[in-house]
């Protein structure tokens, strides 16, 4: 069946109704005259001239003309000025979309002052910046500090990194810096500090876990009460650390700066806040905390340079990108949250995860997960256990200072190709080495340790190749495309600001026309006249009230027909 037309409602109305809404408007037409006669607004009355009787009549008419023919060239001039304006934005443009067409037609970026701009406007989230930064810390240090986790020290160094330090020239040193000490049993820790101690120049450190904010003392002393003191909240190896930075800016008689760098979550800033003894730079579970050159004066003769990690080359094997990765575990993808898992248990003793989690035996990485998201009653809606944000709070625990595992140096000592003997003994060679071993059996026997069997067995990938080189940086689409439209809005914002004018200008041509305006004695009707289109609504005032009523009457229901206004006449 054809469905029948809703016919529209009729806009007539009974005469009663016509008369008593003309009734109506002539009554409140009648009010709002009888208000404003009471405010004493009247009719501006109009510019009488000079009379004819007046002395000097025709030099006041002189003056008047002349006058008016300088407000017409005063507004010439700002009329040209604007096509002016308006000319060079019509050429900014056009250079704008050619360079446009340029890059999309040859696929590569625009040369000059576009890779300069390029340059500037980084995000401070994207890869690029952090390689940059990292530059940056390299160059302006004369002592570098590579941060090595305790428990897979291997794992975290980066070859490209030692090889760019060593074979920079100059006096540059390199020393590492075994964090997280308290981590590992004793036997394996004094393992690693003498296969290290061969090549490079090694401390022993265990950074303070919670150390005073600066800015927010009385916080931190009314919150002690509750912070979990169980664990040693003292930092071990300072003191050495700065004795050896000390000696060696006596030796070059001038204030060193020391660049401190490592990939994620190995302990870099907390380093430097133990060092200095107060919270000076952030610290965080989360990956990439850090993402510019902060700069700490420790004394009057060294200054700390805190780094961005190093980013970890995709090249890289599945753990090495789990662990050391600098993109964090909530922003990356599940499938690789779940591989990088797959990887960590892989590379570990089953019955000692097993033993450390309380979990029976399991088959595979997926069992794994939903035992322990059952355990820790991480589940969704209907019971299902909650398998992706248990893989991410295990890798969290895995970076972080968690869990307990350590993994045993190589067997045999085989350098890197960059590391030659006289590379070792050029790095070794301003340094006061008996004192330094000393400095470390004293650190060693100073703390307490997990013993080797509540320790898991990790077998470590071995070195983590980083990439260092600004150029060499792959960015992911999602990343190109912020950095685009941020770069677009910031040039938006550049060229506003070029084609602005200057307050200064804007008020000296105010100030020559009030000049003008003053002079003229027919001041008082221009007065008048700007009075009256003051009241009366401009062409934009009127479209706006117009689109505003329009919008109310599509609005309105059927019972509100009967409403009148009383700003219109019917009459």
């Amino acid at each position: 069946m054809k469905r029948p037309k809703l016919r529209k409602a009729s806009k007539r109305l009974s005469c009663h109704k016509r008369y008593k809404i003309q009734k109506k408007i002539r009554e409140h037409h009648r009010k709002v005259r009888k208000e404003a006669k009471k405010r004493g607004h009247k009719k501006p009355k109009k510019d009488p001239g000079v009379p004819s009787a007046a002395p000097f009549k025709e030099e006041l008419l002189r003056e008047a003309e002349q006058r008016k023919q300088r407000l017409e060239e005063l507004k010439q001039k700002q009329k040209l000025n604007r096509q002016k304006e308006q000319e060079r934005k019509r050429k900014l443009e056009a250079k704008k979309n050619a360079a446009k067409t340029q890059e999309k037609g040859e696929g590569k970026e625009s040369v000059g002052k576009s890779k300069t701009k390029t340059k500037k406007l980084l995000d401070k989230n994207s890869k690029k910046w952090f390689c940059r930064q990292l530059q940056k810390v390299i160059e302006a240090s004369d002592v570098v500090l590579e941060v090595l986790d305790a428990r897979d020290p291997m794992g975290c160094r980066c070859p490209q990194l030692e090889q760019a330090v060593t074979c920079s020239g100059g006096d540059k040193k390199l020393l590492l810096v075994l964090n997280k000490i308290d981590l590992v049993p004793k036997e394996n820790l004094e393992n690693w500090l003498n296969y290290l101690k061969k090549e490079f120049p090694t401390v022993a450190f265990k950074s303070a876990t919670l150390t005073k904010d600066k800015t927010m003392q009385q916080q931190f002393t009314k919150r002690r009460a509750r912070v979990d003191l169980s664990r040693t909240t003292e930092c071990f190896g300072s003191k050495c650390l700065l004795k050896l930075l000390q000696e060696h800016g006596k030796t070059r008689n001038k204030a060193i700066q020391v660049g401190v760098v490592g990939f994620p979550n190995v302990g870099k800033s907390s380093v430097i806040n133990s060092l200095k003894g107060v919270r000076a730079c952030n610290v965080g579970l989360t990956r990439g905390v850090t993402k510019s050159m902060q700069i700490v004066h420790v004394d009057k003769q060294t200054k700390m340079l805190d780094s961005p990690s190093i980013i970890a080359d995709p090249s890289n094997d599945v753990l090495a990108l789990a662990l050391r990765s600098i993109t964090d575990t909530e922003e990356s993808g599940s499938a690789d949250v779940l591989r990088g898992v797959d990887a960590i248990l892989n590379h570990c003793s089953k019955q000692q995860v097993m033993m450390h989690y309380s979990i029976p035996d399991f088959r595979n990485t997926e069992e794994f997960l939903t035992l322990l998201a059952q355990k820790r009653g991480m589940l969704k809606k209907g019971g299902v256990p909650d398998i992706e944000n248990t893989a991410k709070l295990l890798l969290c625990d895995w970076t972080g200072a968690r869990i307990r595992y350590h993994s045993q140096p190589p067997e045999s000592q085989r350098p890197p190709p960059y590391l030659t003997e006289d590379k070792i003994a050029e790095m070794q060679e301003c340094f006061n080495l008996k004192n330094l071993e000393e400095e470390n059996n004293n650190t060693v026997e100073a703390l307490k340790y997990p013993s080797p069997a509540s320790s898991i067995i990790f077998q470590s990938a071995g070195m983590t190749n980083g990439i260092i080189e600004e150029n060499k940086v792959r960015e992911d689409a999602s990343e190109w495309k912020n950095l685009e439209t941020s770069m677009e809005g910031e040039e938006e914002e550049e060229e506003e600001e070029d084609f602005t004018e200057s307050d200064d200008d804007q008020e000296d041509t105010e100030e020559e026309e009030n000049n003008v305006k003053e002079e003229s004695k027919a001041q008082v009707t221009r007065k008048a006249k700007l009075g009256k289109r003051q009241m009366s609504p401009t062409t934009s005032e009127k479209q706006i009230a117009g689109e505003h009523s329009l919008s109310l009457s599509l609005d309105k229901t059927a019972d509100e027909d009967d409403a009148y206004d009383f700003n219109t006449d019917y009459v």
